[in-house]
């Protein structure tokens, strides 16, 4: 069985909630917090799936606590061949449309380049924004989570998108 890991930086608890719904949907995972259980990128050498979570900030960047795994990433170019990978996160499509999710297509970017095979893209309708780095021939590198606007939908779409998930990757 394939051992997943499921990282994630949080700081309003959007992006933790949906990554702790995933970890109950995909029994096994094991959830990394990047604040407090993040020991360095060797860590990410430990699983088979890894499952990337980060709010977007600014002018589309991911959440803080990705900063400097991200430079040691970019900076150490680990080779991730064979990892398969998946992007999640939070973002707020209407007063921040103009970089709606970006930081997912950043981190997606990023690991593509390091070698992981991307998995879980969804399509771009049912959202409502201007751009986003994450939108990938028509559809999001991941799946987005909009809790300012359409929070009603969050459970929905963490399920929908675990499902999608194991049947994509044979978990």
């Amino acid at each position: 069985m394939a051992k997943v890991g499921i990282f994630f930086g949080s700081s309003s608890g959007v992006t933790r909630s949906a990554a702790e719904l995933l970890s109950q949907q995909l029994s096994g995972s094991e959830l990394i917090d990047m604040e407090e259980d993040y020991d360095g990128i060797e860590q990410f050498e430990d699983f088979d799936v890894l499952l990337i979570g980060s709010s977007t900030w600014g002018q589309g960047d991911p959440q803080r606590d990705w900063v400097d795994p991200l430079y040691d990433l970019d900076n150490e170019r680990p080779d991730l061949s064979g990892k398969k990978v998946a992007f999640f996160g939070a973002g707020d499509q209407k007063t921040h449309g103009e970089h709606f999710l970006s930081a997912l297509g950043k981190m997606h970017d990023l690991f593509i380049s390091l070698g992981a095979n991307a998995y879980g893209f969804i399509p771009v309708s049912g959202y409502d924004y201007k751009f986003s780095l994450a939108e990938k021939d028509g559809k999001f590198c991941g799946l987005g989570i909009d809790d300012v606007n359409q929070e009603e939908l969050t459970e929905e779409r963490v399920v929908g998108w675990a499902t999608q998930l194991k049947s994509e990757m044979g978990l």
